[in-house]
Formats: C-alpha cells, sequence, structure tokens
C-alpha cells in the first residue's frame, strides 16, 4: 500500500524521545528532559508585537511563493549586515523552518545515486531526507580532537564522481563545533574546479561562543556560487514553533525550481509569520538574543564541569549552539541503551548518539533553566554511580 521511499525513512529520534519524556510527564513523573532542540526563552516582544500590529492591519492573504517583498529584502539585510552575503531578494525563499527548506534543497538537486556527503555525528534529518529523495548519504566519521569537525582531507578522501553535494553545519548539532575561516578555506580550495555543491545549515549563526561565525559563502566568489545558505528563526530568535527558514543560493536555475517545487506544496508559508520575522531579520530582536546567549554560555559552562567531573563521562566544550554531546563509552558503549535506562531509571530524557550516527555518547540540551540543569545532572551522575552493565 505504501511507497517504497516512504520505506527508507526513520522517525526523527529526537522528536520520539521528547514525546516519551513529554508522556511521562503528563502521566505524573517528575522528568527533566533535556532532549528538546528548542530555546526555553519566550519570543521577543518586538516580534510579537509586530504580528499582533499585522493583524490588526488584516495580514491574513496568501502571499508571494518565495514570501513578501518586505520579508526577502529583511533576508537580504540581514544576510548582507551579519555575513557580508550580496544576494537580491529573488535569490532568497522563505520555508516552513530550515528542515523544510533542507527537504525543498534536496529533491530539487538529488538523482537516483547521487551522493552527499555528510559529517558523523550529524542532525538526524540529513541522511533521512538523503535518502527519501533518491540520494546516497556518504557518512564521514569525525572526531573529538577536531571538535568533531570535517576536514578538507576527509573531504577530499570522500569525493567520487557522484558527489553532488557536501553538507556543512556550523555551529553544530549535536556538537557545537564551530568551523573556522582557515578551516573553511581549506575546504574551498579542495572544491574548486568541480560541480559540487555545499549546504551551509547556519540555523545556530548567533549561537556562536568563542570566536567570530564564518558564513560559508562568504569565503570567496567560488564558493558564494556553489553554497547554498540554510538559516531561520527558530533557534536564534527563539522562534520554534512559529516555523520560519529561509535560504538563499546565487544559482538561477535553482531557484526557479524551488520556487516550483514549493507553488506545489505549501505555497506561500504563513504570512502573519512572515511579518513576526522581519524585525527578528532586521535585528530589533538582537538585544533579547544577546541575552539569551549570555545565559547559554553560563549554562554551558556550569553543565562542561559538571560531566567532565563524572567518573567514565566526558565531553568536549562546545563553541556554538545549545548541546553537549558526552562520551559514555566507559560506562555503556550502547547509546540507545543508556538513554532509555537513563529515562526509565533517572527520569532524564536525553538523546542517543546512534540517532546522530556515533554510538557510545548521548546529546544533552542545556536550552533549560540552571535549577533543572543541575538536578538533572546530578541524577545523572547517581545514575553513572550505580550503572550496572
Amino acid at each position: 500500500m505504501l511507497s517504497q521511499r516512504i520505506s527508507v525513512l526513520s522517525e526523527s529520534i529526537t522528536i520520539a524521545i521528547s514525546s516519551k519524556a513529554k508522556e511521562m510527564k503528563a502521566a505524573g513523573l517528575d522528568v527533566i528532559s533535556f532532549s528538546a532542540g528548542e530555546p526555553d526563552f519566550d519570543t521577543p516582544e518586538v516580534i510579537k508585537n509586530a504580528v499582533k500590529s499585522a493583524l490588526d492591519k488584516g495580514c491574513g492573504k496568501y502571499t508571494p511563493v518565495p514570501g513578501t517583498p518586505e520579508v526577502l529584502e529583511a533576508i537580504a539585510t540581514k544576510l548582507k549586515r551579519d555575513n557580508n552575503l550580496d544576494y537580491k531578494p529573488s535569490q532568497i525563499i522563505t520555508n516552513v523552518g530550515a528542515k523544510h527548506s533542507l527537504f525543498n534543497l534536496f529533491s530539487c538537486i538529488i538523482n537516483h545515486g547521487d551522493e552527499v556527503i555528510i559529517p558523523s555525528p550529524y542532525w538526524v534529518s540529513y541522511p533521512e531526507i538523503v535518502k527519501y529523495c533518491g540520494g546516497v548519504p556518504v557518512i564521514i566519521e569525525t572526531s573529538e580532537d577536531n571538535k568533531f569537525k570535517l576536514t578538507a582531507n576527509q573531504i577530499k578522501s570522500a569525493i567520487t564522481s557522484k558527489t553532488r553535494a557536501i553538507v556543512i553545519n556550523s555551529p553544530s548539532n549535536p556538537c557545537g563545533g564551530v568551523y573556522s575561516k582557515a578551516e573553511l578555506e581549506e575546504i574551498s580550495e579542495v572544491l574548486k574546479g568541480s560541480q559540487i555543491l555545499v549546504i551551509s545549515d547556519e540555523i545556530y549563526e548567533k549561537l556562536t561562543y568563542n570566536g567570530e561565525f564564518i558564513a560559508s559563502a562568504s569565503i570567496s566568489d567560488d564558493m558564494f556560487k556553489r553554497t547554498i545558505t540554510i538559516n531561520g528563526l527558530s533557534k536564534c530568535g527563539a522562534m520554534p514553533g512559529w516555523r520560519f527558514g529561509y535560504m538563499a543560493s546565487s544559482i538561477d536555475e535553482l531557484n526557479k525550481a524551488l520556487r516550483k517545487l514549493q507553488s506545489q506544496s505549501t505555497s506561500n508559508i504563513s504570512s502573519i509569520v512572515q511579518s513576526g520575522a522581519i524585525p527578528a531579520l532586521l535585528g530589533k530582536a538582537d538585544n533579547d538574543i544577546e541575552y539569551m546567549k549570555s545565559k547559554f554560555i553560563e549554562r554551558r559552562d556550569y553543565a562542561v564541569s559538571a560531566i567532565n567531573s563524572i567518573e567514565n563521562l566526558s565531553v568536549v566544550c562546545p563553541d556554538g549552539a545549545f548541546y553537549l554531546f558526552i562520551n559514555c563509552k566507559n560506562v555503556e558503549p550502547n547509546s540507545m541503551k543508556f538513554c532509555q535506562e537513563l529515562l526509565e531509571k533517572a527520569l532524564v530524557a536525553t538523546v542517543p548518539g546512534v540517532g546522530f550516527g556515533m554510538d557510545g555518547y548521548f546529546r544533552l540540551s542545556f536550552a533549560c533553566d540552571i535549577d533543572s540543569l543541575k538536578i538533572g545532572i546530578e541524577r545523572i551522575a547517581e545514575f553513572v554511580k550505580n550503572y550496572k552493565k
């Protein structure tokens, strides 16, 4: 009854565990959840006020498929101001979150058997969407020594005649790795002379804690021409449920295809959401984001120290995003087993590393209040102390 392509798709493990934790909470259990990938801060008032104003003015009609002229101009302004990228509004399209951007993009560029290089650990949806679109995920395992970042030499070794694209996620989920300008320049040198696309997922760009964030497309003219920039406001605008994503590309043929596909699926994204996105894109919520960022740094520093003080657990300090990718190999190399028992016995929800393509680790989100973080890590410490394989 079902199509063959749907059979290759797996359920998002992060959503599955978050849902399980919510069910347990609803049943009255004192569950502390470190599984969700969303800020715990409310959406800034300037964004909410923009939506209220738009509603009062009758904002509820269809818009052009890529987005309103105002929101496209705001995105172009943001990309120039923050990233020194000169995209025209006609080279930008809004989507129902960055995941939708990626789904549309892979649908438009992948033919059956095309390969997409993806560093492991990876955000859970990358390989699943590639497989659904008929492509082949080529997974390259990264290491703690390099903060789980893909190197130019690894890319060079993985390229074949079937390589269609490379995924770069900076800052990354689940590790918080941030690519430096030098690292991106090395990658750009490897790609010169090829037709390989760079899919640069920059959804956490404003949550960078050490050094400057560098957009992949800003490295050189060659990188600008081959890079599709993916971004949104779920993480850096505290707008996860609003579902506002966007992508930008200088490839006219691709932009036409993306608009054609979206015209036959979602058409435009919510007109109301577009109105709320404009002040965030124009920097009017930057003070709120800086406050949120300061709290994330405080939580990160506490959590890294607390986890590294637990015998047989260790973690590399992330340079961005709001996750810890914790090594639990000396406790239990089977990360699914570790996380299931941690949830059942200690009432702490985390996400097994196997879902991100690297077993022996688990992901902890510190997008929660500091008190919950302290109590949850105390539970993890007690759980590990008494763990029996």
